[in-house]
């Protein structure tokens, strides 16, 4: 008798441990929204920058140190983005798998819009090749759960149903929201804007928007005198109406532009859910937000 309630036992707590929660580390609010749709009740995956950080440039605090030492699974965009999350990862995560969405084959890229590859000279840096704002796509955002729910699975069989079953549905959401995005801008396709950094391709490729230019040409280039001269001359020429400043970014330089060529300034976009409340609803709030702003200024006489 007691070796059966011993082995009970033993039985117990193999499976309570089985059944544990895998723990899943993501880097911006909007991949932990995708990973968040996917994983439904079967838990909640951590998010690295919330927002209010520089994906860019960022120190890990103690306790995400932490976590990212107690991962399962780590479900990032890639060094393009955070370069100094790779080096956290080597060091930290070593035995954790990872999936970095930018090297998957199905996601669609960009490069960086021609002309914003390079800084001024003496200006700081600037960016080059691969665009990383990739979330900004809702296809990449329908890819992705895909490959989230496939990674989930194989680290957790038994609930591959439920992981399936929960992106095919996240998938259809974003469709619908895509929908109703596109009719919202399809009236202002032809009216051209500039943003505070390159980081709205995707977006505008998605809808058929024009970007004419951007205010930095990378997030830590500081704009010159010949790139803000450049700027404005095709402002001019596009007869551009709208200047966008961007969430936790200085937006002095942006009011001056808006001064300089009596542009328009809309609403600060918000391309990483700064303002949204973490969670499933968070990347189609973000891909809404950013089509309200921009449809709210350009469609002003």
């Amino acid at each position: 008798m007691r070796r059966i309630l011993f082995s009970l036992c033993l039985g117990a707590f193999a499976h309570a441990g089985h059944a544990a929660p895998l723990q899943v580390v993501t880097d911006i609010a909007p991949v932990q929204s995708l990973v968040a749709m996917v994983m439904g009740d079967l838990g909640t995956p951590l998010v690295l920058l919330p927002g209010a950080g520089d994906p860019h440039d960022f120190q890990l605090r103690p306790s995400q140190a932490r976590a990212l030492a107690g991962a399962d699974l780590v479900i990032w965009i890639g060094p393009e983005l955070t370069p100094s999350l790779a080096h956290s990862m080597a060091a930290l995560a070593a035995k954790a798998h990872s999936i970095a969405l930018l090297d998957q084959p199905e996601t669609q890229t960009l490069d960086f819009a021609p002309g914003e590859a390079e800084g001024d000279e003496g200006e700081g840096h600037g960016h080059k090749g691969l665009n990383p704002h990739a979330w900004l796509a809702p296809e990449n955002g329908r890819v992705w759960l895909g490959l989230i729910a496939r990674e989930l699975s194989s680290l957790d069989p038994e609930n591959a149903e439920r992981y399936a079953a929960n992106a095919a549905r996240a998938q259809a959401e974003i469709t619908v929201a895509e929908a109703a995005i596109a009719a919202m801008l399809t009236p202002v396709q032809a009216r051209g804007f500039a943003v505070y950094h390159d980081a709205y391709g995707y977006f505008a490729n998605t809808f058929g928007l024009h970007v004419v230019g951007s205010l930095r040409q990378g997030d830590a280039a500081t704009p010159g005198a010949a790139h803000l001269k450049a700027l404005q001359a095709e402002l001019r020429q596009t007869q551009a109406v709208c200047l966008f400043p961007e969430v936790n970014h200085d937006d002095a330089a942006m009011y001056r532009l808006a001064e300089t060529t009596g542009l328009r300034l809309g609403t600060a976009l918000d391309p990483v859910g700064t303002a949204t409340t973490a969670g499933v609803g968070l990347y189609i709030a973000v891909l809404e937000g950013l089509a309200v702003s921009i449809a709210d200024c350009l469609a002003q006489d």
